[in-house]
C-alpha cells in the first residue's frame, strides 16, 4: 500500500484542452453551445444576483448580532456552491477547464470560532460573491445581444458569440480558479501552524515530565543521602555506612548526568551540530535494536533547522523499525537532487505501516507538510517496507543557524 502526502502544483489553465477552433460563418456544435451559455446567462446571473444580495447582505446586516457572521459564513460556503455550478456550465458549454479549489480544512483543531474565521476569511468565497454581483448586468447585455442576432444578425452571430464568450472565459479563468493554488496553500498554512503549536506544546510538556520524574527525582535523592552522610560524618560515624552512602550517591549522579545526556540529545544532538547529518544518522542507527546501513550522499549541509528536522524524522522511523517491525536489517540513504533533501528509510520487517496505524506516522506527514515537505509510504502486508521523506533544501549560509535549537525539539 502507499500513501502519499504532498502539496499540489499550479494548475494548466492553457491546455490544448482548451483551445477551441476558429469562428466560422457556419454553426458548428461549439456555436450553439456558446449561443446557449450566453442565453442561459440571464437567468443563471439573475439567480446568483438575487442570493447575494438576499442572503449575503442579511448577514453583513446582522453581524451587530449573534446570528450575523455564522450567517454570513453559511453564505460565503453557499457561494463556493454557485461558483462550483458555474465552472461546471463553463466546462460543458465553453470547453474552459479549471481546477475545483480545496475545500475549507474545517476540522476540529481550534474550536468552532476557529473555523468560524476561517470560513469568513475564505478567499474563494469571496471572489465568488464578486463574480455574482458583476454578472448580472453582463447576463443582460449578453442575453440582449445574443438574442437581437438571432433574428437581425444571424450570418455574424458565430462571430459575437465567440467574442462574448471569450469574456465570460477570462471571467471564469479570474475570478473562479484557484490563483495559483493561493488559497490552498493558506488553508494549509493555517492547518500546518496548529499542527506546529500543538506539537511545540506537547514536547514543553513531554521535557518538564522527563526533568521531574528523572534527572530532578535523582538529585533530589542524591541531595537526601549526601545530608544524610554529612551528619554521620559529623557524629564521628566514618565508617562503612557513610561510604556505602557516598558510593550510593556517586551512583546516582552518573544515572542523574545520563539522563540529562539524553534528555539534550531528544532537544538536539551535539553531534548533529558539531559533525552533521551523517554522523548523527550514524549514532542514531548504532543505537537500534536491527543493524542499520546508512548511506549520506551529501555534498554541503543544509539549515541547521532542516538538519534537525531529517535527524528527528529518522530517529522516529527507526524507533517504529525497533519496536514494530519484526525486521532483521535496515537502511538508510540521505540524499540532495534539485535544491530537495531526500530521506529513504528500508526495513524488510512485516509491513503494513500506514498512516492511520498509531505509530506516529501521520505526526511525520503532518510536521513535514508544515515545512513544504513530502511523506510517502511503500509498506505492503509482509513487507519491505520503504518510506521516503523529502525537506525542502535550504542554504546554510542564508539560514544561519536559525531555529537550530529551538524548532527541532518538536520532531521528538
Amino acid at each position: 500500500m502507499t500513501e502519499r502526502i504532498t502539496l499540489s502544483g499550479p494548475s494548466d489553465r492553457t491546455s490544448d484542452a482548451d483551445r477551441l477552433p476558429p469562428a466560422r460563418f457556419a454553426f458548428d456544435p461549439q456555436t450553439w453551445k456558446e449561443i446557449a451559455h450566453l442565453l442561459a446567462n440571464l437567468p443563471v446571473a439573475l439567480f446568483g444576483f438575487t442570493y447575494v444580495m438576499t442572503v449575503m447582505l442579511t448577514g453583513l446586516g446582522l453581524t451587530v448580532t449573534v446570528i450575523g457572521f455564522p450567517l454570513l459564513a453559511a453564505g460565503l460556503l453557499g457561494a463556493r456552491q454557485l461558483g462550483k455550478m458555474e465552472r461546471a456550465r463553463a466546462r460543458v458549454l465553453l470547453g474552459v477547464r479549471v481546477d475545483e479549489p480545496s475545500p475549507l480544512p474545517l476540522r476540529g483543531r481550534g474550536g468552532f470560532f476557529a473555523q468560524l474565521w476561517m470560513s469568513l476569511k475564505d478567499p474563494v468565497g469571496w471572489r465568488t460573491v464578486l463574480y455574482d454581483l458583476i454578472r448580472l448586468p453582463w447576463g443582460i447585455a449578453t442575453f440582449t445581444i445574443t438574442l437581437t442576432s438571432l433574428f437581425v444578425a444571424w450570418p455574424v452571430l458565430p462571430f459575437i458569440a465567440r467574442g462574448l464568450t471569450n469574456a465570460d472565459r477570462a471571467m471564469v479563468r479570474g475570478l473562479l480558479s484557484p490563483s495559483e493554488d493561493l488559497e490552498r496553500r493558506i488553508a494549509e498554512l493555517e492547518s500546518d501552524r496548529g499542527v506546529v503549536v500543538d506539537t511545540a506544546a506537547a514536547d514543553l510538556r513531554r521535557i518538564e515530565r522527563d526533568l521531574h520524574d528523572g534527572a530532578q527525582a535523582r538529585l533530589v535523592n542524591l541531595a537526601m543521602g549526601l545530608g544524610l552522610a554529612k551528619e554521620k560524618l559529623l557524629e564521628g560515624q566514618a565508617d562503612e555506612t557513610v561510604a556505602a552512602m557516598v558510593d550510593e550517591a556517586h551512583g546516582e549522579v552518573k544515572l542523574a548526568l545520563q539522563e540529562l545526556r539524553d534528555l539534550a540529545r531528544g532537544i538536539h544532538p551535539a553531534v548533529l551540530t558539531d559533525r552533521g547529518l551523517d554522523a548523527a544518522l550514524s549514532s542514531v542507527a548504532s543505537r537500534c535494536t536491527v543493524p542499520v546501513k546508512v548511506t549520506a550522499d551529501l555534498e554541503a549541509r543544509p539549515a541547521a533547522a532542516i538538519e534537525g528536522i531529517a535527524y528527528f524524522t529518522v530517529s522516529e522511523l527507526l524507533q517504529n523499525v525497533s519496536k514494530h517491525s519484526g525486521a532483521r536489517s535496515a537502511s538508510v540513504d540521505v540524499w540532495q537532487t534539485d535544491q530537495r533533501l531526500l530521506i529513504q528509510v528500508w526495513d524488510d520487517g512485516r509491513g503494513g505501516a500506514s498512516l492511520d496505524g498509531g505509530t506516529g506516522m501521520a505526526g511525520l506527514a503532518d510536521r513535514l507538510g508544515a515545512v513544504d515537505g513530502l511523506f510517502v509510504i511503500d509498506s505492503p502486508p509482509g513487507g519491505p517496507t520503504v518510506i521516503t521523506a523529502e525537506l525542502p533544501w535550504r542554504d546554510r549560509d542564508r539560514d544561519g543557524d536559525r531555529g537550530a535549537r529551538g524548532e527541532p525539539a518538536s520532531w521528538r
